[in-house]
């Protein structure tokens, strides 16, 4: 028998019991099914006639055994009853008769005692109950494992936006006692009980009022309740929290892990057309919900009326996809094609507020707003007491500290804002500080200083004023490394590796940047699995981006423009010294740190460059762009690593070049790759 041939039936027989794992029973007398695969390859086999034809003997190379190892010691027949003779385990002829299909498999003859050699799982359950001396011709045998499909969509999903995700956590979440009026609202039109019958429920409210938390809450009062069947909460500062291609895929993985029908109909699914993930939204939403759930019992799986939590959509990358999202559930809807309810909840922004009014989303939608509010103050009392009990008891104070005062100052400063009252706890628990008394006492004083410049008509002024404590507070010596931080996390990439090594920053120097702002930015490094610099709430960047809110403070404006012209030299030194030959030559002043290459500072800071100069509302002045234009670009390229990573949004940096240097730098004409279809500039 020639190997190919011989290869080609052993790896059927593999293909037939892929799916299964050996393992002894604890009196070592049968199989049983093992759920984990061997840690260590199994130890050889001996040299055997195991071939799928008797007559022909090959040696098998080691590897797992067809069958469960038999035992040594012969099995007597029990009395009164004739043993059976073994028969083959395939038919003798390795081609298939005269006149049969080509590429089929030959036929399979199975042992007329399924006991002797298949696996317990089949004789449990009758996979062929009383069959006997029967031929399987032609057969196909699919492997399929039930999680494969699952793992794929969970791959295309955002498990970061889930209610229970270890990267929210701990999550914003209402304070027990606070917001009871508008928990009680939610949760009894998601279970049913209150006058609106409106399958969508939108909550709008500007930032800082706490939506989030709201949104939260209710995640937490429903779940118990299994009313609770998938939850979104975006942030425009996570790149892996903003997709709108993941929203749907998302959806549909939370509801899988719950309902073990539906997770069944979209694995398969997604085994039989891996390209889901990629389709249009509608595409997706038809695919991975509304199909798989027209085959699942609806009522007795408990998915009725369960509910469906998006949050902060506003924060959902690209306004398009925003409507789009809205459109799509509105039309669900309409048509009963799915069985949830939908909460979301958003800023009022223009394109989100066009689209919940239209005349095809507002029929099936009810709204409430959650404003910003001084009626709350009670529950911003309620919400610091316990916070300072906390602190107290973990530093030993007082119980007189802070005073009655100081409290009712705070509430004030508040202002009705959620933000603005967790920022301030935050600023007081600040572990690189000399305490919370010291830290009380700085806000104190800034409390005193502002409260004559804020009007009662602008309370959002109030995180101007912190937002600027905050920053002013980082030491003059680290204050430029901090705001160019800022920077790369505002353009380019919140993943601290890049970002230190953009900014020949070690770990630890990084880390300890960023402790000068962990008011407002965590630094999630410490846990293996996290990687991510989270900025608590998105206003944090929004101020530090707006020369009106930070003034001298801002990081963009002139020191946008500053880093990106002390990029644009370093990277002129590069290419002027280096050679292909050589590879990367750094300037003599460059500092490597440890365990960081030559290449891989290189890809970093030219991906962050070109980000710098995408960005909207920030053009070349001549000068810079005359720099840019004697950059060799061809000697820059092929200097690159192997790098995937990088790119440049090239219609962005065009629109911020002189229009007499655009075709020097970025041209737009026909696409040079031959056979190209596309008649548009490119």
């Amino acid at each position: 028998m020639s190997l190919r041939v011989r290869d080609f039936f052993v790896q059927l027989s593999h293909d037939f019991l892929d799916s299964y794992r050996w393992a002894a029973d604890p009196d070592g007398s049968a199989p049983q099914y093992c759920a984990s695969a061997p840690q260590r390859p199994p130890a050889p086999l001996p040299t055997q006639d195991i071939s799928p034809f008797p007559q022909l003997s090959t040696t098998v190379s080691p590897t797992l055994p067809l069958v469960p190892p038999a035992s040594t010691t012969p099995t007597p027949a029990p009395p009164d009853v004739e043993p059976t003779s073994p028969a083959p385990i395939l038919s003798p002829s390795p081609f298939p008769a005269p006149g049969s299909p080509p590429n089929s498999s030959p036929a399979v003859l199975l042992p007329t005692s399924p006991s002797a050699t298949l696996p317990q799982h089949f004789r449990a359950h009758g996979m062929f109950p009383n069959a006997h001396d029967f031929v399987f011709n032609y057969p196909q045998f699919n492997g399929f494992s039930s999680g494969s499909g699952l793992e794929r969509l969970l791959k295309y999903s955002m498990p970061g936006a889930f209610h229970d995700s270890g990267v929210r956590y701990p999550p914003p979440k209402c304070h027990l006692g606070t917001r009871n009026d508008y928990i009680d609202l939610i949760t009894n039109w998601a279970l049913g009980t209150s006058d609106r019958k409106e399958p969508i429920l939108w909550m709008h409210g500007p930032f800082g009022v706490g939506k989030s938390a709201v949104a939260q809450s209710c995640a937490e009062a429903l779940e118990p309740l299994n009313k609770l069947a998938a939850t979104l909460f975006f942030s425009r500062s996570d790149s892996d929290r903003d997709d709108p291609q993941r929203v749907f895929t998302s959806i549909a993985y939370q509801i899988a892990t719950i309902c073990p029908s539906f997770g069944e109909i979209v694995s398969r699914r997604m085994i039989e057309h891996p390209a889901l993930t990629t389709k249009s939204l509608s595409k997706q939403f038809e695919e991975l919900l509304v199909q798989p759930l027209s085959q699942v019992d609806v009522a007795r799986s408990a998915l009725a009326e369960c509910i469906v939590i998006i949050d902060g959509l506003d924060e959902c990358r690209g306004t398009e996809g925003q409507c789009e999202i809205i459109k799509i559930i509105a039309a669900s809807a309409h048509k009963c094609t799915t069985p949830f309810r939908w909460f979301i909840t958003s800023r009022p922004e223009d394109p989100i507020i066009r689209t919940m009014n239209s005349a095809t989303v507002s029929p099936v939608r009810s709204r409430i707003e959650l404003p910003v509010s001084r009626a709350i103050d009670h529950e911003i009392l309620v919400y610091l007491t316990e916070e300072f009990k906390v602190i107290r008891e973990d530093h030993g104070l007082p119980e007189s500290w802070p005073s009655e005062v100081a409290v009712a100052l705070l509430v004030e400063r508040g202002a009705g804002l959620w933000i603005c009252v967790s920022t301030i706890v935050r600023f007081i628990k600040d572990e690189n500080s000399l305490g919370p008394k010291d830290q009380m006492c700085i806000v104190l004083e800034f409390a005193k200083e502002v409260s004559a410049q804020v009007g009662p008509d602008n309370p959002l002024a109030e995180m101007d004023f912190f937002y600027t404590l905050i920053v002013q507070r980082v030491p003059l010596k680290i204050r430029t490394t901090v705001r160019k931080i800022l920077l790369v996390c505002s353009t380019w990439t919140n993943f601290p590796h890049p970002v230190a090594s953009a900014l020949y920053l070690s770990a630890e120097q990084l880390r300890h940047a960023c402790a000068s702002i962990q008011s407002v930015m965590e630094l999630q490094s410490s846990d293996p699995t996290i990687k991510l610099m989270k900025f608590y709430h998105v206003s944090f960047l929004d101020f530090m981006k707006d020369p009106q809110w930070s003034k001298d403070l801002c990081i963009h404006g002139d020191f946008l423009i500053k880093c990106q012209q002390e990029l644009l030299v370093w990277l002129h030194k590069v290419c002027s010294q280096s050679t292909d030959s050589e590879g990367i030559l750094l300037p003599s002043d460059t500092v490597l740190l440890e365990g960081a290459s030559g290449a891989d500072h290189y890809n970093h800071v030219l991906s962050w460059f070109w980000r710098l100069c995408a960005t909207p509302e920030h053009p070349f002045d001549f000068q810079t762009a005359m720099s840019l234009a004697e950059l060799p670009f061809k000697k820059m390229l092929r200097l690159l690593d192997d790098y995937s990573g990088w790119g440049a949004f090239c219609a962005l940096v065009r629109d911020n070049l002189p229009a007499e240097l655009c075709n020097k730098i970025i041209q737009k004409d026909k696409c040079p790759m031959p056979g190209c279809t596309n008649t548009k500039d490119v």
